[in-house]
């Protein structure tokens, strides 16, 4: 397979941060991996062409890469494919030399505990969010997520608040690509990234109910960490029919702020590796 490159423009005049020169197959390569959302569902050649904008021949070619080094598989021989153990071990080492995690994950557990609900931090990467730790209790009701798991930015609190926190240029420029991705839905979009906004300025917190799983809420804001400060978000979240949110909010916001404060003190002369991605210019 030929390998090409495509150069990215570092001051492309929206303020969105850009990526260096990279090789374009491996590019695609990994754009595909990503299209495997938090829902692992399989997927087909054309599902994939959809989440990726690329072409199904082009989806067809690199998929049987990946196959190849094992990063996806064919599930029971048919036309739907699912990522492979090649994927987890790069995980795997991943989260055995994350120098947050074992800082992270015991306070996430114990508010996790406290409120029954789960417990995530994340950063961005493309206009998704990826979860770098995740804690939930036994009997939370909630969508099957982890450490790896890829949601949405602009339908979830989590992504919501991380955008917040961004610089004006930068945020203006994820949002005009989040709107552009969301085609008829955009203007519903807007207002509701909009209100999210107004609620971090006046509250320093969001959240989002129904937006991303029926019934879901999530509470988020965004936490500055280790040095030099990193910004991610730190959410809670779980599924409620009743949906009370005002108690809602009165039970889980003073303790989700708790924890983000307790977690940025325990981390703050950590040294974090750079994360996420930015997105797509």
């Amino acid at each position: 397979m030929r390998l090409s490159t495509i150069n990215r423009n570092h001051n492309d005049g929206t303020g969105m941060p850009c990526s260096p020169p990279v090789t374009l197959t491996l590019d695609r390569g990994l754009q595909l991996l990503r299209a495997f959302h938090a829902d692992r569902a399989p997927l087909t050649n054309g599902e994939l062409a959809k989440r990726t904008g690329m072409s199904r021949s082009s989806v067809s070619r690199l998929i049987a890469t990946l196959i190849h080094v094992g990063f996806v598989r064919r599930v029971a021989e048919g036309r739907e494919f699912e990522l492979a153990p090649g994927v987890f071990g790069v995980g795997h080492a991943y989260l055995s030399t994350n120098p947050i995690t074992g800082v992270a994950e015991p306070l996430m557990q114990r508010l996790a505990d406290r409120l029954d609900v789960s417990v995530a931090l994340a950063v961005p990467d493309h206009l998704d969010m990826l979860y770098i730790a995740y804690r939930y209790t036994a009997g939370v009701s909630t969508l099957q997520l982890g450490v790896g798991s890829l949601l949405p930015m602009g339908v979830t609190a989590i992504g919501r608040a991380w955008l917040w926190k961004q610089p004006e240029a930068s945020r203006n420029g994820y949002v005009e690509q989040l709107l552009a991705a969301a085609g008829p839905k955009a203007r519903e979009l807007r207002k509701s990234i909009e209100s999210s906004f107004r609620d971090l300025d006046a509250n320093g917190v969001c959240m989002a109910v129904g937006e991303y799983q029926r019934h879901a809420y999530g509470i988020a804001l965004p936490v500055a960490l280790g040095r030099p400060q990193t910004d991610m978000a730190l959410s809670c979240g779980a599924v409620d029919v009743t949906r009370d949110i005002a108690s809602i909010r009165a039970r889980v916001v003073p303790a989700l702020r708790e924890t983000a404060q307790e977690l940025a003190s325990l981390l703050e002369h950590l040294v974090i590796p750079k994360y996420g991605r930015a997105a797509p210019v």
